[in-house]
């Protein structure tokens, strides 16, 4: 069996929406200081409706993969369907990632909700705090 998926080497080898967003909406920075993955993710909004979103991820090709995957997954959707994004969707979405490699989903998850926050903080927007990852470290990931 491989070790990645042919979804994981395809978007690893091709990943969608890499870049910024100048003048974003909303932008979430997340890392893992004990691989050294870096993930940013740029969003930009109209009428609740995320309509372009881009990231910037200096890593492993899982982390790459994963960021690919997830800016695909919540490109046209409502902000509130992005904050629903877990990490077992997107590493379900690449066909699997390596039980070792799981923290990569992860960061994905987490910098989106941390640019989905940023964006109502920007805004006014009130919001559940819950639903959002702590502003101090955790585990998988810190702010950078």
């Amino acid at each position: 069996m491989a070790l990645y998926s042919e979804k994981v080497m395809d978007h690893f080898r091709h990943p969608r929406n890499v870049g910024c967003i100048e003048n974003a909406d909303g932008v979430g920075e997340v890392g893992n200081a004990k691989c050294g993955d870096i993930m940013k993710i740029y969003l930009k909004i109209d009428g609740g409706t995320i309509t372009d979103v881009k990231f910037e991820t200096f890593g492993c090709g899982s982390a790459i993969a994963s960021s690919s995957m997830a800016t695909e997954l919540i490109k046209g959707q409502p902000v509130e369907k992005a904050l629903e994004l877990t990490n077992k969707a997107v590493a379900e979405a690449l066909d699997g990632l390596p039980a070792y490699k799981m923290h990569c989903s992860v960061l994905a998850e987490e910098a989106i909700k941390r640019a989905v926050k940023d964006y109502y903080d920007k805004n006014g927007i009130a919001y559940d705090k819950s639903k959002f990852p702590p502003d101090e470290e955790c585990e998988h990931c810190c702010m950078v």
